[in-house]
């Protein structure tokens, strides 16, 4: 599947070693940056941002936070879309480690089992938290999709707000990114049902 860019021997690490690391490490960016760290408002920063990074915003490259993934018998026989749309998105772009922000669109069709919907916002959620592009994310939630529900017909499209261009470089606010990963029945007519049940 494809994952971010990662060394392995940063599995070998527990987090609260993790946390230790990154916490001296920031410290150390801060000062360099001449920010007062016996400031009663910065002190604990170098802690806070350690563990925002290992227990939150890059949670994902934990390989024990997979989600655990429910399925459940297909009794009415239901083969037409399952579209979940408007699945909150944060994650971290990682050519300058600030955020991405959007919604997620993830549309499936059976072929013998259905998935708890909460399970396609936590897998969302697993491959959003960690360093990302956006085409990779898409990706990363078709693949994975496809793979524990054993299906081909899947759709993921994501529509977010990079802060990298918003708030800095061009400065641009207001500019989303739009990607899509279509496989199976999605390539051809349901592709076209999916863009109506979308508004496209």
């Amino acid at each position: 599947m494809h994952t971010a860019p990662a060394l392995a021997h940063s599995r070998e690490l527990t987090n609260e070693e993790k946390i230790k690391a990154i916490r001296y490490h920031f410290h150390e960016i801060m000062v360099t940056l001449g920010l007062d760290l016996t400031d009663d408002s910065l002190k604990d920063t170098p802690a806070r941002v350690a563990s925002m990074f290992v227990n939150e915003a890059f949670a994902g490259l934990d390989p024990a936070n997979e989600p655990d993934i429910t399925l459940f018998e297909n009794k009415f026989k239901y083969n037409e879309i399952v579209l979940e749309r408007d699945i909150p998105l944060y994650s971290y772009c990682e050519h300058h480690f600030v955020p991405i922000i959007g919604k997620a669109h993830i549309a499936y069709v059976s072929k013998g089992q259905v998935i708890g919907l909460s399970k396609l916002n936590r897998i969302t959620e697993y491959f959003a938290k960690r360093p990302q592009v956006q085409e990779r994310l898409t990706i990363q939630i078709a693949d994975y999709l496809k793979q524990v529900m054993d299906i081909e017909d899947v759709a993921v499209i994501v529509k977010a707000e990079h802060l990298c261009v918003a708030s800095r470089g061009v400065r641009h606010t207001g500019c989303t990114t739009v990607t899509s990963s279509m496989h199976g029945a999605f390539l051809a007519e349901r592709g076209q049902e999916l863009d109506r049940m979308l508004g496209i």
